[in-house]
């Protein structure tokens, strides 16, 4: 399990050329079957153009590439908007291009570029972020601890994610996965030891670039 980006949500953009318009809508998914079904939804809802041109890569190390030129020239379309995705280093992310076709055709060379280009506004418009990885930790503590400690978590921006009151106080904290040792090391010498760490579950969250 590893860091990577990909995006959150999802997000529209237009480019236009010689007369035929490019709208391209990206999505984040996290498997194939997110993935076809944006890409389903768009071709019923974009049923009158010409083509519905999409690409995308899944899984923590991109293990799962596909593209479809949906009708243009082999390679013109999909493999375009894939390769905008490989080159952002970008995961858990669909792009679908549908294209309205102008009347002018644009050749291999330039639908190859438009297909691109629309890729790249798309991202552009998109929110990138970097999916990491957390160590779910408690930290269990005598309730005279308590302020020094959040006073710590505070200035060093660690996330709480829960509190939990009973005759001592539990905090339930998301440590980065490569600092876990780290911190838990100086909540030890901020308590002189006097507090109880268990670890649990990883998790991924988004963090913003």
């Amino acid at each position: 399990m590893i860091n990577y980006k990909t995006i959150q949500g999802s997000s529209e953009a237009l480019y236009e050329i010689s007369k035929s318009r490019f709208l391209c809508f990206t999505a984040h998914a996290e498997t194939e079957a997110q993935a076809q079904n944006f890409i389903a939804q768009l071709r019923k809802t974009h049923w009158e153009a010409r083509h519905c041109c999409s690409a995308y890569i899944l899984g923590e190390h991109g293990i799962l590439q596909k593209a479809d030129d949906d009708g243009e020239p082999s390679g013109t379309a999909g493999k375009p908007i894939l390769e905008v995705l490989k080159k952002q280093h970008l995961s858990d992310v669909v792009i679908v291009v549908v294209r309205y076709f102008g009347g002018i055709k644009l050749g291999a060379g330039g639908l190859i570029r438009a297909y691109g280009k629309a890729a790249t506004l798309g991202l552009e418009a998109a929110e990138i972020v970097t999916r990491t990885l957390f160590r779910r930790i408690s930290v269990t503590i005598e309730y005279s601890l308590l302020g020094a400690l959040e006073n710590h978590l505070h200035q060093n921006e660690i996330r709480v994610e829960d509190k939990i009151y009973s005759d001592k106080v539990s905090l339930l904290l998301l440590l980065p996965m490569e600092d876990t040792e780290k911190i838990e090391q100086e909540l030890l010498n901020l308590t002189a030891a006097n507090c109880s760490i268990k670890e649990s579950d990883l998790v991924y969250i988004n963090v913003p670039l």
